[in-house]
């Protein structure tokens, strides 16, 4: 899996709590990218979530994560390259637990 960084506005879309969390990644140019939630998770003291694209891909989109309340979240960038480094690292140990308990 690939983790990516990520450009610029994103919106949170509603959702029943049955079905899978879709959030919109809008960037500066006006693409469009639909996501899945994977997960949240914290490293740090901070949280952080993890996207996975419709788009057919192995890539996971990782982001820093802020609830703002009322069902409402911010997505922020990881600009910072250790703190990237940290997050990725998290979540791929996460992810290796996840497969041992399938």
């Amino acid at each position: 899996m690939a983790a990516n960084k990520a450009k610029d506005e994103k919106k949170e879309e509603k959702h029943d709590e049955d079905e899978p969390m879709i959030v919109t990644l809008e960037y500066e140019d006006g693409t469009e990218i639909e996501t899945e939630v994977m997960g949240i998770f914290e490293v740090d003291g901070k949280e952080y979530i993890a996207l996975i694209p419709d788009d057919d891909s192995d890539d996971v989109y990782l982001y820093g994560y802020a609830d703002t309340g009322d069902e409402e979240f911010e997505l922020l960038d990881i600009e910072d390259e250790e703190e990237f480094e940290r997050v990725v690292q998290e979540f791929d140990a996460l992810m290796d637990v996840a497969d041992e308990e399938d």
